[in-house]
């Protein structure tokens, strides 16, 4: 049982009520986002751009969202973001693996040992050290390592609302809203 209501989206109105109408699903984190009117657009544009626009590798990204969610308790990110992760590329091993806080496991490749070891460092202790900073340059762009960085602290509000709501866990359907965030290919016949 969550601890707020969640907001009804036909009695939405403005520009919520246009994100609402946009939305594939209506999930329940969105409903409870709603009830900061102010905000919740602007949190979907960043949570868009990150799943649809991002540099960083669709892969990279999601492993960085399954780490947020393991180290932070976030279930609702979890369960929305397995299929995703496993839509995108990244094998069970690997999302057992973070499931299991096994970072330095084989089944990761040299990058995504140094993105793991980042991650882990911004969740865990905000500064991340000179040599973790150097093995993540090592592999990644300046865009990429500033795009890693807003991923995992717009999850980790996402798990915040969630967790602290206690808001009911959906069916996953994260996918759907992932692909409503790909970019669509410009019809330009002429």
């Amino acid at each position: 049982m969550p601890r707020m209501s969640l907001v009804d989206p036909a009695a939405t109105t403005g520009k919520v009520a246009d994100a609402f109408e946009n939305l594939p699903t209506k999930l329940n984190i969105f409903r409870m986002m709603a009830h900061a009117e102010t905000c919740m657009v602007p949190q979907m544009r960043l949570g868009g751009s990150i799943l649809g626009r991002q540099d960083l590798s669709h892969q990279h990204r999601e492993m960085l969202i399954l780490l947020v969610a393991q180290l932070e308790g976030g279930a609702y990110e979890w369960k929305q973001h397995v299929p995703i992760a496993e839509g995108v590329g990244v094998s069970k091993e690997q999302i057992t693996a973070i499931e299991h806080e096994h970072l330095t496991s084989e089944v990761f490749d040299e990058s995504e040992l140094a993105l793991l070891a980042f991650g882990r460092q911004v969740i865990e202790s905000v500064r991340v050290d000179d040599a973790t900073f150097a093995a993540m340059r090592q592999h990644f762009s300046e865009r990429e390592v500033v795009e890693a960085i807003l991923a995992i602290g717009f999850y980790m509000t996402m798990a915040r609302l969630t967790e602290v709501t206690e808001t009911e866990l959906d069916p996953a359907a994260g996918i759907t809203i992932l692909d409503a965030n790909r970019p669509q290919p410009s019809n330009n016949s002429t």
